[in-house]
């Protein structure tokens, strides 16, 4: 049988030949996976030996990842807000970016027990709406998504976490056969113009679904039609949390400004990037 010392070594050398950045951590995950133990016990243990079924396992998993497949379908599996999230070829895969949303909302919502209406526009996952609920315990809310199988997933995440008895999940386009309005709105829409969607790294590209990430050929096509979806759904004191592409906040922002939204809050991610606009139904003006 080959120890873990071995089987760490080889795997990393092979993915780091495919490519991989990060290989020697990316190999010590799939070791994790394969034999359903934490990492701490692959790096504190590499004289355990693994047997023929893990090594057949670990081969099928290294295979798929040098395809460039994303680590988390290999895995079935991201963390997100820190909570897992199941992942298919469904949905996006759930990024740190997207926290940027998260942590606008709990600065702009400090009462964390308020009784709140969340809505998920294009909830893939369901991981902005599940993490916003899991930080609001008497808050409830509804993921909408053009896909059933993204939403299928969202819905199986949240009764994995528990969350839902407060999370519905309703296939449309955008927020049709919808009613009500909301005290909070979120959306991650698709940003990316189409001409460069081939240009991405292969694990987007070739794995993730193309509906959630192509934005027509400006990249600006899904927020155009957003606009007057969130005019329609927040409340008059709510809020709207959308997120961004390099480079798009100031288009982004004349286009919600034009549907009647004002610019409340920009938020930047950890690499500097603006990642989420949150906006507010702009004054009403009077005359005197």
């Amino acid at each position: 049988m080959v120890t873990i010392s071995t089987a760490l070594t080889d795997a990393a050398r092979r993915l780091d030949a495919g490519g991989i950045e990060n290989s020697r951590g990316e190999a010590r995950l799939l070791l994790s996976h394969v034999l359903g133990f934490g990492a701490e016990k692959v790096i504190g243990h590499p004289e355990f030996e693994i047997d023929d079924a893990g090594m057949i396992e670990l081969e099928s998993a290294l295979s798929r990842r040098v395809r460039r497949e994303p680590m988390s379908h290999v895995l079935g599996k991201r963390e997100f807000w820190s909570l897992n999230f199941r992942v298919t070829p469904d949905t996006l895969d759930p990024r740190p970016d997207s926290e940027t949303l998260v942590e606008a909302v709990l600065k702009h919502v400090v009462d964390r027990g308020r009784r709140l209406r969340v809505l998920d526009l294009g909830t893939g996952t369901g991981c902005l709406l599940l993490a916003i609920l899991s930080e609001f315990p008497n808050a409830s809310g509804v993921g909408m998504d053009i896909s059933q199988a993204a939403l299928d997933v969202a819905k199986e995440n949240s009764e994995t976490l528990g969350l839902d008895k407060r999370a519905e999940f309703l296939r449309a386009e955008w927020d049709t056969g919808l009613a009500g309005e909301f005290d909070i709105v979120v959306s991650n829409p698709p940003y990316i113009p189409t001409r460069e969607l081939n240009l991405l790294e292969p694990e987007v590209a070739l794995f993730e679904p193309r509906l959630a990430l192509d934005g027509g050929i400006d990249g600006l096509a899904e927020y155009r039609a957003l606009g007057p979806v969130l005019v329609r759904r927040l409340r008059s004191q709510g809020i709207a949390l959308i997120e961004l592409g390099a480079g798009q906040s100031g288009p982004v922002g004349q286009i919600m400004t034009r549907v009647g939204l004002d610019i409340l809050d920009q938020r930047h991610d950890l690499g500097g990037v603006a990642r989420c606009l949150v906006l507010r139904h702009a004054p009403a003006l009077t005359n005197c």
